[in-house]
């Protein structure tokens, strides 16, 4: 039986890989197992961090509110705990906006927080 060298496919799968690696550096770009293992290993980091750009934004989103909250005299939990109360349904990242595109929209949903903690 004579042996399979690999054609048509084997080249094909080889090529895909060395184009996913283009812009690696050196050899990850060039020798086909160098590049398999740094696609997969870029794989990987992306699939991680596709999540862990979720959290980061909700980090980012609480930190911009909270600034804006202390700019209007309460605290990141006091204000979350007021609009809750108040029944007010904004998320993280709209308030976030708000404080930065729009601070006296902002300040009004503050003062509706300051109420129903004062209440």
């Amino acid at each position: 039986m004579p042996r399979a060298k690999g054609g048509f496919k084997t080249r094909q799968r080889r090529n895909r890989v060395l184009k996913e690696a283009e812009g690696f550096w050196g050899k990850r770009s060039k020798a086909y197992r160098s590049a398999q293992e740094a696609v997969d290993r870029a794989r990987r980091y992306a699939y991680r961090d596709r999540k862990a750009r979720k959290r980061d934004f909700r980090g980012l989103w609480i930190i911009r509110i909270n600034a804006a909250a202390r700019l209007s005299g309460l605290s990141y939990s006091v204000l979350m705990g007021g609009l809750k109360k108040a029944g007010v349904a904004v998320d993280r990242k709209a308030l976030a906006d708000l404080a930065i595109h729009d601070p006296s929209t902002f300040n009004k949903l503050a003062e509706v927080a300051r109420e129903q903690v004062a209440a």
